[in-house]
Formats: structure tokens, sequence, C-alpha cells
């Protein structure tokens, strides 16, 4: 499902704003500029523009316009937590009462998958199916795939990750309870090992405004941890 007009233009104000291309305290382009510069109507150029107000990258002056913030909100998932189970990241996170359900199956690579493992389509992979409950509400689902042979990221030596708002898959919608059109916090992972050999793929989803979305590349380093920088 492609996603919608204004989660793509805000995207792209949020990357200028993180770069510094769009630097603190400069003016927001008006709603008839971004209805003028990327052809869209009032209302999808409005929805963008809560958008980034939602994540914390602009403000409103009244009469005045949208600025972006002194110090755009760039919280991230801490480096820690990506070797954790999804019970102690949660259970981290929380002081109520965390469920986590998995569920483990082998299926047949799709041509997505199989060219991303570097694989022959229909090879089988292990996908696992995770999802979390924190009291009784749904705040995690997660699609991983791995080599059959391999668990875990033990191995690995390099993340990618990617943060976004984006419309859910249906499944992952119907387990967050999230409404027909509603964004939700999107992350893509992808562990490498030295040799640039893709050993885990996963999808997760969490509810709107949990995290904060971006995209990091960090090293995943043996032996003392450095201090982490944030939670969310």
């Amino acid at each position: 499902m492609p996603e919608p007009a204004y989660v793509t233009i805000a995207g792209e104000f949020a990357r200028l704003i993180r770069s510094g291309e769009l630097r603190p305290g400069s003016r927001m382009p008006s709603l008839s500029e971004i209805c003028e510069r990327h052809e869209v109507s009032d209302i999808v150029a409005r929805k963008a523009v809560e958008l980034l107000q939602s994540q914390g990258l602009i403000r409103s002056v009244r009469r005045r316009g949208n600025f972006v913030v002194d110090r755009p909100n760039l919280v991230r998932v801490s480096p820690e937590r990506q070797t954790e189970t999804a019970e102690t990241t949660f259970r981290h996170e929380s002081d109520q009462r965390v469920e986590v359900d998995r569920h483990v199956a082998e299926v047949p690579a799709s041509e997505e998958l199989a060219e991303a493992f570097g694989i022959s389509v229909s090879d089988p992979l292990t996908h696992t199916i995770t999802r979390v409950l924190e009291g009784n509400r749904p705040v995690s689902i997660s699609d991983t795939y791995q080599p059959v042979g391999i668990s875990g990221v033990d191995s690995a030596t390099d993340l990618e990750e990617r943060l976004a708002d984006r419309m859910p898959s249906s499944e992952h919608a119907e387990w967050l309870r999230s409404t027909p059109g509603e964004l939700v916090k999107t992350v893509h992972q992808r562990f490498f090992e030295a040799d640039g050999r893709l050993i885990m793929l996963s999808d997760i989803s969490y509810p709107q405004g949990r995290y904060d979305a971006f995209l990091f590349r960090m090293p995943l380093r043996r032996g003392e941890p450095d201090a982490p920088e944030g939670r969310p």
C-alpha cells in the first residue's frame, strides 16, 4: 500500500530538518506554499504539518506561522535494546504487566526475501511473529526472518535500522487495533555479519507516537558497551 501524500511530504521536511538544511528557528513554508510546491490540497498540506508537529520537529507561532524547533526531538531507540529479548525491553520501559507471544514457523522465501538474503525463491526461512501486550494494550508486533540454522544475532557486526511513520500491514493493524488510514511507528531492521551477509530481517510496528523516526547504521561492537545515548 503506497504511503499517503502527507506522510511523504512530512518525511521530506523531516529529513531537511534533521540534516540541518532547515536550521532551528527557520520558518517553514506556508500551507499555500506547500500546496503549490507539492501539488496537493490544503487538507493534505495541513496533515503533513500536523505530523511534523506531533514528531516534535516544528512549532506553531500564532499569526506568524510554523518554525523549526530549537532542539528537534531526535529521541531514538537505544543501541543496547537491539540485542535484548522483547520481554527485557518492554519490562525496562514499563511498570505494567508485559505479555509476549511468539509463533515460529518455517516458510518458503518470497522473491523479495530471497533477494534480500541472497538465496533462491522458495528456499526455507525461519519466520517468527512476536506480539506484545502491555497491561491489556497491544504495543508491538514484529515479523522476523532468518536463514534456517541461524538463531539470534550474536554473529552480527552491523545493524541498519529505519524508523518511520507508515501505514501498517493488515496483520499489524489488526493486532495494534489501529483504525483504517491510521499511521503507526514502523521499524525495519537488517543485521549483517562482517562479510556483509544478511542474517536477520525484522519489520516491527508500534502505536503512533511511541518512538521518533529516522535512519541510522551502527557497528555492533563486542566488549564494553558505550554509554547509552538515551532511551525512548
